[in-house]
């Protein structure tokens, strides 16, 4: 096989993988620097080292600024590197997969090309959300729809749970400080799980824009995923934050679901889920899918051979 870009003290194989890293790193207001296979931080209080393969994406905001080396070292560790804006809230531009495989790319490209597959994983993202459910048979309206009355009950049932006085999701977008409290903390909830979703699908090589439930937007796999864990994380944090205190429910938000993320382990459950959801694509399902450092050919019949070779007088 022909081996890209192989550096000899680091291979895939020797990267921590997805699911051991920090989902994410936020830094702002520093400059960004290498010391040996470490970055370090630097601003008004002092020099802090950081590990580099231990990030998952990190995430610049304003005021960062960072060298080439440094930029170097995570390239080398995988890690994604994210501008994005004040505490993360939107992303501007961002670089490069923590895999060197198409595996999962191709295994999604597969699942999304045919009409009935992409269906399948429709049913399959639903009944990963609403386990007691079967989907099986279920149309695409009909999903939308049973979708739909799943998250309202989930409202009522939070607003129930927590006292806080509900009365719909509204919302206007790019006006966050127009709605009230508890939608500002939906709000701010959804974001956070959009980056973590993005960040993930980044680090494994998948498309963003091939949905099977969203369609027509760069992130329609993002809403996707992040819908996964709506009802389950997302909402019922967003209660709680404005059960405690209708104050600064952004921040707060975004804190509590930090917590919630670590609890439960939400990154090593996201790369799963993904993985499972385009397993009939790729079935052996290996642990290690997604790591090779490789470059096949494609010849007829779906078999693939070696790169690296002249195969002007082969005999097949």
């Amino acid at each position: 096989m022909t081996t890209i870009a192989k550096h000899s003290a680091l291979t895939p194989r020797h990267l921590t993988r997805t699911r051991d890293r920090l989902s994410f790193l936020y830094l702002e207001r520093c400059t960004i620097h290498r010391e040996a296979n470490a970055l370090t931080a630097e601003d008004a209080d002092g020099i802090t080292h950081i590990p580099s393969a231990t990030i998952g994406t990190l995430l610049l905001g304003p005021g960062t600024r960072i060298t080439h080396q440094a930029m170097s070292v995570l390239g080398e560790s995988g890690a994604a590197v994210m501008w994005v804006g004040e505490a993360g809230v939107r992303y501007y531009a961002g670089g490069r997969a923590l895999t060197r495989s198409s595996t999962l790319a191709e295994a999604q490209a597969i699942m999304w090309a045919n009409r009935r597959t992409r269906l399948s994983v429709a049913r399959a993202m639903y009944h990963l959300r609403f386990p007691d459910e079967d989907p099986a048979g279920l149309t695409r309206q009909e999903l939308l729809g049973r979708e739909g009355q799943r998250v309202k009950d989930c409202y009522r049932t939070e607003a129930a749970r927590t006292g806080v006085t509900w009365h719909g999701r509204r919302f206007t977008p790019g006006e966050f400080t127009k709605a009230d409290p508890i939608n500002q903390a939906i709000t701010a909830a959804a974001q956070c799980m959009y980056g973590i979703a993005h960040a993930v699908i980044a680090s494994l090589g998948c498309s963003p824009s091939l949905g099977f439930i969203h369609s027509g937007h760069e992130l329609a796999f993002v809403l996707d995923i992040a819908d996964l864990y709506k009802t389950q994380i997302g909402i019922p944090t967003a209660f709680t934050v404005v059960a405690e205190d209708d104050a600064d429910v952004g921040p707060r938000t975004r804190r509590m679901l930090r917590n919630e993320i670590n609890r439960a382990s939400l990154l090593d459950r996201c790369v799963s889920d993904i993985k499972q959801l385009l397993a009939p694509a790729n079935p052996t399902g290996s642990d290690h899918q997604g790591e090779a450092d490789e470059v096949r050919l494609q010849t007829d019949g779906g078999r693939e051979v070696c790169a690296g070779q002249n195969y002007a007088e082969a005999i097949w």
